[in-house]
């Protein structure tokens, strides 16, 4: 359960709680046996064992070809003491393209164009939280079509606003049927013009935020929806 800062359509503020949008349906999967399975992480190969360093090994002008003719004249892939464990308690480490651990990690954003090539490459920064401040998340006016959200953005996850007392209900079921009635998602933002991406921890990745709302009688559903890739066609090539 967290929280934030609204305005609505008629600027009056107040403080929401949100909460993470969960299924209760429980799925178990079984084995043959009627035992419930669960997932594991396995060792696929020792560093010492992958493409590279076998190919690095075999040491010919053709390593390839080497490589393929030590394959199928055994297995010098396969450690048999390790490939296949089970892993548990693992960590994440850095390691250089000579599979060597690196202590001292810069971060870069890499930001690339539809087709894939790179567009721009900046030393990354870390972002601070803007939701649950001191600055309300303003009612933008931007609203966009159902229809046209769903095909544009990727979703990735949701959570619910709900309100918190009396007053919070008034403006948040009056919200609600505003975007029901126009079929429409507001776009929120953050700062004071909402035009800024939505960070809800620090070092949290940023996201849009489309503000769906759903009414039935006396009761009302917001749905904060995020996102943080957008759907492009690659332009095509000039001939």
């Amino acid at each position: 359960m967290g929280s934030l800062k609204l305005f609505n359509s008629k600027n009056r503020d107040g403080d929401v709680a949100t909460r993470s949008v969960s299924s209760t349906q429980r799925i178990v999967y079984l084995d043959e046996k009627g035992r419930q399975t669960k997932s594991v992480r396995v060792l696929r190969a020792p560093i010492e064992r992958d493409l590279d360093a076998l190919s690095k090994q075999v040491g010919t002008s053709d390593p390839l070809a080497a490589l393929s003719d030590a394959l199928i004249k055994g297995d010098p892939e396969i450690d048999l003491e390790r490939t296949g464990a089970f892993l548990k308690d693992t960590s994440r480490v850095y390691v250089d393209p000579d599979q060597k651990l690196v202590y001292s990690v810069a971060l870069w954003d890499v930001v690339r164009t539809p087709d894939g090539a790179v567009k721009e490459r900046r030393a990354h920064k870390i972002s601070e939280q803007n939701v649950g401040t001191e600055t309300p998340l303003k009612w933008s006016g931007k609203l966009l079509k159902k229809s046209e959200v769903w095909n544009r953005f990727v979703f990735s996850g949701k959570l619910q606003v709900v309100h918190i007392n009396g007053l919070t209900y008034d403006f948040l079921f009056e919200m609600a049927r505003e975007l029901e009635q126009k079929d429409s998602l507001l776009l929120v933002g953050a700062g004071a013009k909402s035009n800024q991406p939505l960070v809800f921890q620090r070092g949290g990745t940023p996201y849009r935020g489309f503000l769906e709302g759903r009414t039935q009688g006396d009761s009302y559903c917001l749905i904060l929806h995020l996102s943080n890739l957008e759907l492009r066609t690659p332009s095509k090539e000039k001939a």
